[in-house]
């Protein structure tokens, strides 16, 4: 069932791209990412944002310093980048047909993990059209 599949493997990246999605931020408005502040944004424990960031290093998205902060390597900006874009695309296109802008970002922020290339391919086509 390649359906499931799929699922299962956007459920995985999910927590990836989240927290890489947020030390980005974190980096932009504090100059670093602390696992404090992590936790705090996310609503999870400070052991649960730690075994998140020690998966992140294994990936290769994250480094760490003692009595630092979290940083994002090349590829885990990359991937902040992609889901940030991501969700303004799916937030844009939930707007343009007629969401409301605070249901369009709570709704944007689960389905932006689990849309196709091909949808957003799609919601691109038609923000595109709409605004000639």
């Amino acid at each position: 069932m390649l359906r499931f599949a799929r699922t299962r493997s956007a459920r995985s990246a999910e927590i990836l791209e989240d927290y890489t999605e947020l030390i980005s931020d974190l980096i932009h408005e504090h100059g670093e990412a602390r696992v404090t502040d992590i936790a705090r944004r996310l609503g999870v424990t400070h052991p649960t944002a730690t075994k998140a960031i020690a998966r992140l290093k294994r990936e290769g998205l994250v480094t760490s310093r003692p009595y630092r902060g979290v940083f994002l390597t090349e590829a885990g900006a990359a991937m902040a980048d992609r889901v940030r874009a991501r969700h303004r695309l799916v937030v844009d296109f939930l707007m343009a047909v007629g969401v409301p802008e605070e249901a369009a970002e709570a709704d944007a922020e689960g389905m932006e993990h689990y849309v196709s290339e091909t949808t957003l391919d799609a919601f691109r086509r038609f923000l595109e059209a709409k605004r000639r």
